[in-house]
């Protein structure tokens, strides 16, 4: 195999993953990296957790899984790389294949030639004109540097007020990990909900959690400017004209490609600010690829481009850039369904395909939604509650969207989920489908195929659903359907939603249809803890000549809003 000179700008995730892949399958290549901070193969995704405190080895952020620091000594020793740390690329000169870089502490240049490039310059945080922003006390999280200041923080213990200006998934990392270091959180999002990639309903549930865990959220506000006192911060003005006290600020509004270097060199760049690459991870010039923050990649919901910053990404993107370059165009990366999660205290978050509020965004109309809360697994075996929204074609019944949150295994659903969507199952696929069962993990029906059970009944007719948020507009438009809940009067006692519903516990519905409205054709809104019961007690009704029956999905524990007890 001929000797071959392989260049990777960037030694964080995809990076380091191109450069890896591609010394395995040529010994003998001249591979080198250029790294601009001091670190290299970083687990950027670990960093909320680092700055929480729930690992205080700094070093785990750096290195394998054997405990071995992925320093330029590892690189060179160990898979015979030459990274470059603390070295910035300049320019990139496509028609001689060179790129001249500059040592960042005492300017020093070079030229490194290249037969195949990789750029892997990542992200860059958005930081908006904000008056105020050279105060110190604001930060993002996005690098090392910003890690190491606020675990500085953290352990110094000396700031006892923090404000989140986002509330994606950095955001409320950020928030989790500064609420649990003993720092009041105050998270500021313009939108009218946390973690945009949820509907509303779901992520209200997330939002009334992080309250419930001493952080505060205040939705639909912007920052007007941050304030301070002999240059240090003291609290944001929000755009009502109210002021947020505070020692310290994170802008956590999300990030835009670094693609700076690709653009100046004439590379194509896409109308995200990303590098233009195929699915061989290749640019527009046949010599140079790019992965990972950088980049533009298929959007497999919807198609078109999208940009897509994640981590898991960013590495299956390097591995198939890594390959390419060095055996030329042979494998593929497809694109991404938009797959991710997070945790949020005791609560996970994750989404895969299509949310509701997206398919209205691009102008699907044939799809159909059901809302599901159930156990992640047997009562006698440490349950907990997860709420999954699946969303289906009406067309074809193929599987396009699934949420879910909760303090249960989350994890797992959305895993499932997502390759059901990769596999275009249909549900029918999806109702019997054969996963490992045990107490210790599972349902005997999982909350997967359980969801997918409940969507079957609505598809087939035999249920009329309606989601919690349509029954809260109905109340708040000043409608007044029956409502039936079918608890006991002990779980009634405990818990009420108190909209005006009537406790028939369904053991008795039977024996109390009297007690119902008179006028068949009347709205009946049947539901119970998770609605279950109010399923069957709507078969109940269906088959005494009620016309006008629906299940509140998801019960109770899907409600969002707030309730009488």
């Amino acid at each position: 195999m001929t000797t071959q000179k392989l260049v990777v700008i960037g030694g964080s995730a995809a990076g380091a993953k191109a450069a890896a892949k591609a010394r395995r399958l040529n010994e003998f290549a001249e591979i080198t990296i250029i790294q601009k901070d001091p670190d290299l193969s970083m687990a950027s995704c670990g960093y909320p957790y680092y700055v929480g405190g729930t690992f205080d080895n700094r070093n785990m952020l750096l290195c394998t899984p054997t405990g071995v620091v992925r320093d330029p000594n590892f690189f060179q020793n160990a898979k015979g790389i030459k990274a470059l740390v603390n070295t910035e690329v300049t320019s990139i000169d496509r028609e001689a294949k060179t790129v001249r870089c500059a040592n960042t502490f005492d300017g020093t240049e070079q030229n490194i030639d290249y037969d195949k490039l990789i750029i892997a310059t990542g992200s860059v945080p958005n930081m908006p004109p904000i008056p105020g922003r050279e105060l110190e006390g604001i930060t993002t999280l996005l690098s090392m540097k910003d890690t190491d200041y606020l675990r500085k923080i953290r352990d110094e213990g000396k700031v006892r007020r923090a404000v989140i200006i986002g509330g994606g998934l950095i955001g409320v990392e950020a928030c989790e990990a500064l609420q649990e270091s003993g720092i009041q959180v105050t998270l500021i999002e313009m939108l009218d909900q946390v973690l945009p990639f949820l509907d509303r309903q779901l992520a209200k549930l997330v939002e009334n959690h992080m309250q419930a865990k001493g952080a505060r959220v205040l939705t639909e506000k912007g920052v007007k400017a941050f304030t301070g006192e002999n240059g240090k911060l003291n609290g944001v003005t929000l755009d009502d004209g109210s002021m947020v006290e505070c020692e310290l600020a994170v802008m956590a509004i999300g990030v835009r490609p670094n693609s700076r270097i690709a653009k100046d060199s004439g590379l194509e760049i896409g109308q995200f600010g990303g590098i233009t690459v195929d699915q061989h991870m290749q640019t527009s010039d046949p010599h140079i690829y790019a992965a990972g923050d950088c980049v533009e990649i298929e959007n497999l919901n919807v198609g078109g481009k999208t940009f897509s910053p994640m981590g898991d990404l960013a590495n299956l993107e390097g591995r198939v850039a890594g390959e390419n370059a060095m055996l030329g165009n042979c494998t593929t990366f497809p694109g991404t369904y938009h797959t991710g999660i997070c945790k949020v205290f005791d609560f996970s978050a994750g989404s895969t395909g299509l949310s509701e509020k997206m398919a209205q965004r691009v102008g699907l109309k044939d799809y159909t939604t059901v809302v599901n809360a159930s156990p992640d697994k047997p009562g006698f075996m440490d349950a907990k509650l997860v709420i999954s929204k699946m969303l289906i074609s009406t067309q074809d019944q193929r599987l396009l969207g699934f949420q879910c949150v909760g303090p249960g295994d989350v994890s797992r659903e959305v895993a499932m989920a997502a390759m059901a969507i990769q596999g275009k199952l249909t549900i029918e696929d999806l109702v019997n489908a054969d996963l490992p069962y045990a107490p210790p993990f599972s349902l005997a029906i999982d909350h997967f195929i359980a969801t997918a059970h409940i969507m079957q009944n609505k598809l087939k007719g035999r249920m009329t659903g309606i989601s919690a948020q349509e029954v809260w507009e109905k109340v708040s438009n000043g409608e007044q359907p029956f409502f039936l809940d079918g608890r006991s009067p002990q779980e009634y006692e405990e818990m009420q939603l108190g909209i005006g519903e009537k406790l028939i516990p369904i053991g008795a519905l039977r024996k109390r249809l009297e007690e119902l409205p008179q006028d068949k054709s009347q709205e009946i809104i049947c539901f119970c803890k998770i609605s279950l019961r109010g399923y069957e007690a709507a078969t109940v009704l269906n088959a005494h000549g009620y016309t006008n029956v629906k299940v509140m999905e998801g019960g109770i524990m899907a409600w969002p809003y707030p309730r009488k007890k």
